[in-house]
């Protein structure tokens, strides 16, 4: 486990984006491509901002979907599919090989499609991020730690909804999605390494459970802790509870 602070947002999406670029550039030096999963929301803004001026040949990364709500279009504000359109791959044209979830149709065959495709080959960077309720992709507390299906149905429990209005995703708690489907803990935790993008104050309690509470389903995040690659990114505001004493070794 790895830890970088930076001043704001912007700083550590910056420095995120380096690290992930790198790791994509040695993956591709190494086997000619690389293999990467994408998170989405409020926090990642920056990151991606900054990860699309990245030097990257593009043309030899696939890209991997994290999570997505059930019952909403690609063109519904709050869909992940549409963040990354316009977000990423507009701002990466090169970027062809790209495996959404898809929500609309035949949702379990939809889910055993990209599950085979995912699991073709090792992906080299998870970018994962945390959220309020310390869940990872859509894995809400508790979280099931024992399924090791790829990509699986979940219920969204209402932290996770009300984070999602505060953003501005959705009018009132009403109207986000009952479901999901999301990776599951397991196979994040298959990626060769994972880099975690978590700014702002809002995550603070988050950060703190999951780096100094036992591992645990009802801190999903806490599982990161176990992965032999792991780096969170944090600004001075979703660090803020941290003991940076007591962490020190983990620093970078």
């Amino acid at each position: 486990m790895r830890i970088s602070i930076s001043e704001n947002s912007a700083a550590l999406g910056r420095l995120a984006a380096k690290d992930i670029a790198a790791r994509l550039n040695a993956a591709i030096a190494e086997k000619g491509f690389a293999r990467v999963v994408l998170s989405t929301g409020a926090s990642q803004f920056d990151m991606f901002t900054a990860l699309v001026k990245e030097p990257v040949d593009w043309s030899k990364v696939e890209m991997f979907h994290l999570d997505e709500y059930i019952g909403i279009p690609d063109t519904h504000i709050a869909s992940f599919r549409k963040y990354l359109k316009e977000r990423f791959l507009a701002n990466v044209p090169s970027l062809t090989q790209v495996n959404f979830v898809n929500v609309e149709g035949n949702i379990v065959q939809a889910i055993a499609d990209v599950s085979a495709k995912l699991l073709e080959k090792p992906v080299d960077v998870g970018v994962i991020g945390i959220g309020e309720n310390g869940h990872i992709a859509f894995n809400d507390p508790p979280a099931d730690f024992a399924t090791t299906d790829p990509y699986i149905i979940v219920t969204l429990d209402d932290a996770c909804k009300r984070q999602q209005v505060r953003e501005g995703w959705f009018p009132d708690i009403d109207s986000v999605p009952k479901q999901a489907v999301s990776m599951s803990v397991f196979q994040i935790m298959q990626c060769k390494s994972i880099v975690s993008v978590v700014p702002h104050a809002v995550k603070s309690w988050a950060v703190k459970n999951a780096l100094t509470q036992p591992v645990s389903p009802t801190i999903p995040a806490s599982m990161l802790r176990m992965h032999p690659d792991w780096t969170l990114y944090l600004d001075e505001n979703s660090a803020s509870e941290l003991d940076k004493n007591s962490l020190a070794r983990f620093l970078v």
